[in-house]
């Protein structure tokens, strides 16, 4: 009887599990686009880098960290208060963890940045890529619902993605805060620690699926 209980309460936490992961969504990924274009009359924002960032979180089976990285340069145009396009750069040598300190911080913001010697290529390989960048291909609502796709630039690789956001204009502030959603990272060449590049790593491996919220704050 007692094998039969725990039996049943481990398919439920698994099933609970299942569930939990696909809570967040990934966004759908292609081959790059064309840029949108913009209307001939439109209103010019410039991001905040001080308020603009990108949250990121990673998984593994013994849990997951959780960073940053900086938004850089952007610039947006608006027609009738309708986001038309835009583009930013990230500044990758910003990337920090959050949930971490002391050496163990300092040693993931390290092998994240491929600054370790010999291990360049693990993740971002900011030394060669220290830039990133998105640029806007399309901007659609349908029934009151908003999806932004663009081209996401990460080590040379362009891909495009399409995820959920809530754009708003206030004054002279343009706020464009994305729900959070998963890319698959090898798709952009981001391999370590892949099941599906890597064999032999038992549950040494890191989740091909990375959670990314953008947050965006720009003035005319």
């Amino acid at each position: 009887m007692k094998k039969r209980i725990l039996t049943v309460f481990t398919v439920v936490a698994i099933a609970i599990s299942i569930i939990g992961c696909k809570k967040t969504k990934e966004a759908n990924t292609s081959d790059a686009k064309a840029v949108a274009e913009t209307e001939s009359i439109t209103e010019k924002y410039i991001t905040d880098v001080t308020k603009s960032s990108i949250e990121w979180r990673g998984f593994k089976p013994t849990g997951s960290h959780n960073g940053t990285v900086n938004i850089d340069t952007g610039v947006f145009q608006v027609n009738d208060g309708v986001l038309q396009s835009g583009t930013f750069l990230i500044d990758m040598k910003s990337i920090v963890s959050l949930d971490l300190e002391g050496d163990m911080k300092n040693n993931l913001e390290s092998h994240l940045k491929g600054t370790v010697e010999g291990k360049e290529g693990d993740f971002f390989n900011v030394n060669q890529f220290p830039v990133g960048g998105f640029e806007i291909t399309a901007v659609k609502t349908v029934e009151g619902k908003t999806t932004l796709s663009g081209n996401l630039d990460l080590k040379g690789i362009k891909q495009n993605i399409t995820f959920p956001v809530t754009v708003s204009s206030e004054g002279d502030m343009l706020t464009i805060t994305s729900e959070a959603f998963t890319i698959d990272r090898t798709k952009w060449g981001i391999n370590y620690g892949s099941k599906s590049v890597f064999d032999n790593l038992g549950d040494k491996f890191i989740n091909d699926d990375m959670e990314l919220k953008i947050n965006v704050v720009a003035y005319k």
